[in-house]
Formats: C-alpha cells, structure tokens, sequence
C-alpha cells in the first residue's frame, strides 16, 4: 500500500525532499496561492502549525498556479511573499501542477486516496486541503472553503 511516505517533492529553496521525514507526523497538504481569495488562509494554517506543531503537526504548503494564475511568481517570490506577509514558519515546496498531465505524483495519490465532491478527483481550487494521519494515509479531504479553523476542531482526535 502506497502512503504519503513514498514520495517526494522539491522544497521551495530547490532541494530535494523526502516525505518520509515527515513519518510519524499528522500532516496537513494544501496546494497554496498569492493572489487567491483564499489566500488569507495562510495566517489560519499558521496558527495551526504553531498551536499543533510541538503535538506531532505539521503544514505542507505546494504552490500553484494553475487556477485563475493566482500564483505568478517564481519561488524565491513566494517564499518572500509567505515570510513577510503571513510569516510562515512551515515547509513549502517549489511550485507544482495538482491537475492534468504533469501534475505531480504526490497529488495524483491524494486525489484518487479521497475523493471530492460527488466523487470527482479533481482539484477544484487553490487551498483544498488533505489531512494525513500519522501512518501516511489520507483521511480527509477538504474544499478550498473550509477554514483552517474548522479543521482545527477535527485535529485532536487525529493526533491522538
């Protein structure tokens, strides 16, 4: 059985990286965005990050670009903008396809371990979010319009 483990993806700063160095860690996958209306998210899934992260959590941000263009710039822009706009302190990747022929493998499992709405695979919009248990598998998928503060309340009981 395939688990979030097995894969690996390059960090915003070029390297390449392992997630299963995040074994062991209630994770938290989000492809992000700059420009989105969503975007303001980012202090939600930061204060998720510090509220949880001494308790085994962490955030998984992946930049992309392939809805509306809300993410333009190249990474040394987004890591900019994520430092001194929201001051992110979790790990965020280079920027990545989450849909069609080159979309990265890592969300090609996502998408087929949890469904969205009415079954669809598909990522609908920037800030959907997968939540990954502490043995690497996929537990919940949420909508772009679901808050970094409702899936705080499902937190405790995955982190045990």
């Amino acid at each position: 059985m395939t688990s979030i483990y097995d894969f690996s993806a390059r960090d915003i700063d070029g390297n390449e990286r392992s997630l299963a160095e995040f074994r062991d860690k209630v994770l938290l996958v989000v492809n992000v965005a700059s420009k989105c209306g969503f975007t303001p998210q980012y202090k939600g899934l930061e204060d998720l990050q510090r509220t949880y992260g001494a308790q085994g959590f962490e955030v998984l941000g992946f930049p992309c670009d392939q809805f509306g263009h809300q993410e333009p710039g190249d990474e040394a822009e987004i890591r900019n903008f994520c430092s001194t706009t929201y001051d992110v302190s979790f790990p965020m990747f280079a920027k990545i396809d989450v849909n069609g022929d080159h979309a990265h493998p890592l969300y090609r499992w996502l998408k087929s371990s949890k469904k969205g709405f009415l079954g669809t695979e598909g990522i609908k919009w920037n800030f959907t979010k997968f939540l990954i248990d502490r043995r690497g598998e996929v537990v919940e998928r949420y909508a772009p319009t679901d808050t970094p503060e409702k899936i705080g309340k499902d937190l405790p009981k995955v982190l045990g």
